[in-house]
Protein backbone atom coordinates (compact mmCIF):
# COMPACT_ATOMS: atom_id res chain seq x y z
CA UNK A 1 0.00 0.00 0.00
CA UNK A 2 2.69 2.48 0.70
CA UNK A 3 4.26 1.46 -2.30
CA UNK A 4 1.51 2.63 -4.72
CA UNK A 5 0.91 5.72 -2.80
CA UNK A 6 4.60 6.99 -3.15
CA UNK A 7 4.09 5.90 -7.06
CA UNK A 8 1.06 8.12 -6.71
CA UNK A 9 3.39 11.08 -5.59
CA UNK A 10 5.79 10.72 -8.36
CA UNK A 11 3.90 10.77 -11.21
CA UNK A 12 3.92 13.78 -13.18
CA UNK A 13 0.81 16.04 -12.91
CA UNK A 14 0.27 17.06 -16.29
CA UNK A 15 0.33 21.36 -16.00
CA UNK A 16 -2.06 23.49 -17.62
CA UNK A 17 -0.57 25.79 -19.15
CA UNK A 18 -0.69 29.55 -17.40
CA UNK A 19 -3.13 31.18 -19.07
CA UNK A 20 -3.20 34.99 -17.81
CA UNK A 21 -6.31 36.87 -18.80
CA UNK A 22 -5.60 40.56 -20.29
CA UNK A 23 -7.30 43.01 -19.26
CA UNK A 24 -8.74 45.07 -22.20
CA UNK A 25 -9.33 48.03 -20.04
CA UNK A 26 -5.26 49.58 -19.78
CA UNK A 27 -4.64 52.78 -16.98
CA UNK A 28 -2.79 55.76 -16.83
CA UNK A 29 -1.08 57.44 -13.46
CA UNK A 30 -1.80 61.46 -13.86
CA UNK A 31 -0.54 62.67 -10.57
CA UNK A 32 -0.14 61.61 -6.99
CA UNK A 33 -0.30 63.94 -4.19
CA UNK A 34 1.20 63.70 -0.95
CA UNK A 35 -1.27 65.30 1.89
CA UNK A 36 -0.19 65.78 5.43
CA UNK A 37 -2.97 66.70 7.91
CA UNK A 38 -1.45 68.33 11.09
CA UNK A 39 -2.76 67.04 14.37
CA UNK A 40 -2.29 67.05 17.96
CA UNK A 41 0.59 64.44 17.97
CA UNK A 42 2.48 65.36 14.48
CA UNK A 43 1.63 65.23 10.87
CA UNK A 44 -0.20 62.51 9.21
CA UNK A 45 1.18 61.46 5.97
CA UNK A 46 -1.18 60.56 3.18
CA UNK A 47 -1.47 59.86 -0.57
CA UNK A 48 -4.32 60.89 -2.92
CA UNK A 49 -3.70 59.15 -6.87
CA UNK A 50 -5.57 60.18 -9.64
CA UNK A 51 -5.52 57.47 -12.66
CA UNK A 52 -7.51 58.02 -15.67
CA UNK A 53 -8.52 54.25 -17.18
CA UNK A 54 -9.58 53.49 -20.55
CA UNK A 55 -10.04 50.61 -23.22
CA UNK A 56 -9.01 52.42 -26.18
CA UNK A 57 -12.23 51.73 -28.62
CA UNK A 58 -14.54 55.08 -26.60
CA UNK A 59 -14.70 54.36 -22.83
CA UNK A 60 -12.63 55.78 -20.64
CA UNK A 61 -13.19 56.71 -17.07
CA UNK A 62 -11.08 59.12 -14.37
CA UNK A 63 -10.87 57.53 -10.48
CA UNK A 64 -9.12 58.98 -7.30
CA UNK A 65 -7.79 57.19 -4.33
CA UNK A 66 -6.27 58.29 -0.95
CA UNK A 67 -4.09 55.97 1.02
CA UNK A 68 -1.08 55.93 3.55
CA UNK A 69 0.79 54.07 0.84
CA UNK A 70 1.18 55.00 -2.85
CA UNK A 71 0.41 51.73 -4.71
CA UNK A 72 -2.43 51.00 -2.59
CA UNK A 73 -3.77 55.22 -3.04
CA UNK A 74 -2.79 54.35 -6.92
CA UNK A 75 -5.59 50.67 -6.95
CA UNK A 76 -7.75 52.20 -5.54
CA UNK A 77 -8.19 54.71 -7.90
CA UNK A 78 -7.49 52.07 -10.79
CA UNK A 79 -11.00 50.70 -9.33
CA UNK A 80 -12.13 54.06 -9.44
CA UNK A 81 -11.84 54.59 -12.76
CA UNK A 82 -12.61 51.41 -13.94
CA UNK A 83 -16.04 51.54 -12.02
CA UNK A 84 -16.75 55.12 -13.34
CA UNK A 85 -16.08 54.71 -17.21
CA UNK A 86 -18.17 56.89 -19.77
CA UNK A 87 -19.02 56.05 -23.05
CA UNK A 88 -17.58 58.42 -25.98
CA UNK A 89 -18.79 59.41 -29.22
CA UNK A 90 -15.85 58.70 -31.82
CA UNK A 91 -16.02 59.39 -35.42
CA UNK A 92 -13.01 57.32 -37.21
CA UNK A 93 -10.11 58.55 -35.15
CA UNK A 94 -10.91 61.54 -34.17
CA UNK A 95 -14.22 63.42 -32.31
CA UNK A 96 -17.63 64.01 -34.21
CA UNK A 97 -17.74 68.00 -33.41
CA UNK A 98 -15.69 70.68 -31.52
CA UNK A 99 -16.74 71.02 -27.54
CA UNK A 100 -15.88 72.67 -24.70
CA UNK A 101 -15.42 71.08 -21.33
CA UNK A 102 -15.49 72.82 -18.15
CA UNK A 103 -14.58 71.72 -14.51
CA UNK A 104 -14.44 74.06 -11.65
CA UNK A 105 -12.49 77.06 -13.83
CA UNK A 106 -10.54 74.74 -15.82
CA UNK A 107 -11.61 74.91 -19.57
CA UNK A 108 -10.52 72.48 -22.03
CA UNK A 109 -11.31 72.91 -25.96
CA UNK A 110 -11.43 70.15 -27.67
CA UNK A 111 -11.48 70.41 -31.59
CA UNK A 112 -10.94 67.27 -34.08
CA UNK A 113 -8.28 66.61 -36.53
CA UNK A 114 -7.59 65.35 -40.02
CA UNK A 115 -5.87 61.73 -40.01
CA UNK A 116 -2.50 61.70 -39.27
CA UNK A 117 -2.27 64.85 -37.11
CA UNK A 118 -2.05 63.56 -34.20
CA UNK A 119 -2.34 64.18 -30.23
CA UNK A 120 -2.16 67.70 -29.75
CA UNK A 121 -2.61 68.36 -26.23
CA UNK A 122 -0.54 69.00 -23.47
CA UNK A 123 -0.42 67.49 -19.79
CA UNK A 124 -3.45 66.16 -18.61
CA UNK A 125 -6.11 65.67 -21.42
CA UNK A 126 -3.53 63.51 -23.16
CA UNK A 127 -4.09 60.44 -21.27
CA UNK A 128 -7.66 60.84 -21.37
CA UNK A 129 -7.93 60.76 -24.83
CA UNK A 130 -5.42 58.71 -25.53
CA UNK A 131 -7.05 55.59 -23.65
CA UNK A 132 -10.31 56.72 -25.33
CA UNK A 133 -9.03 55.84 -28.20
CA UNK A 134 -8.86 59.55 -29.78
CA UNK A 135 -5.41 59.26 -32.15
CA UNK A 136 -6.59 62.99 -33.76
CA UNK A 137 -7.29 65.79 -31.75
CA UNK A 138 -6.42 69.38 -30.71
CA UNK A 139 -6.77 70.14 -27.53
CA UNK A 140 -5.90 73.74 -25.55
CA UNK A 141 -6.70 74.35 -21.90
CA UNK A 142 -7.83 77.39 -20.19
CA UNK A 143 -8.29 78.76 -16.52
CA UNK A 144 -7.01 76.28 -13.74
CA UNK A 145 -3.90 73.79 -14.77
CA UNK A 146 -4.84 71.74 -11.86
CA UNK A 147 -4.60 68.22 -12.86
CA UNK A 148 -7.71 66.93 -11.62
CA UNK A 149 -9.67 69.82 -12.75
CA UNK A 150 -8.34 69.35 -16.57
CA UNK A 151 -8.61 65.58 -16.28
CA UNK A 152 -12.28 65.92 -15.17
CA UNK A 153 -13.14 69.11 -17.40
CA UNK A 154 -11.81 66.79 -20.44
CA UNK A 155 -14.16 64.12 -19.28
CA UNK A 156 -17.22 66.66 -19.65
CA UNK A 157 -16.58 67.80 -22.82
CA UNK A 158 -15.64 64.27 -24.11
CA UNK A 159 -19.25 62.76 -22.42
CA UNK A 160 -21.29 65.67 -24.19
CA UNK A 161 -20.41 64.49 -27.64
CA UNK A 162 -22.77 63.29 -30.28
CA UNK A 163 -22.94 61.80 -33.37
CA UNK A 164 -24.85 62.94 -36.48
CA UNK A 165 -27.37 59.91 -35.96
CA UNK A 166 -27.83 60.75 -32.47
CA UNK A 167 -28.54 64.33 -32.85
CA UNK A 168 -31.26 63.46 -35.72
CA UNK A 169 -32.97 60.70 -33.48
CA UNK A 170 -33.25 64.08 -31.16
CA UNK A 171 -34.37 66.31 -33.54
CA UNK A 172 -36.84 63.36 -35.10
CA UNK A 173 -34.94 63.99 -38.33
CA UNK A 174 -33.22 62.01 -41.03
CA UNK A 175 -29.62 62.87 -40.75
CA UNK A 176 -29.28 63.74 -44.26
CA UNK A 177 -31.68 66.86 -43.33
CA UNK A 178 -29.35 68.06 -40.35
CA UNK A 179 -26.70 68.28 -42.87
Amino acid sequence: MAREEKEKRNERKERKPFNKEVDPIQSKLVNVNRVTKVVKGGRNMRFAALVVAGDGKGSVGVGSGKAAEVPNAIDKATLSAKKHMVKIALEGTTIPHEIIGKFGTSVVKLLPSAEGTGIIAGGSVRPVVELCGIKDITAKCYGSRSKTNVVKATLDGLSKLRTKEEVAKLRGKEVSEIL
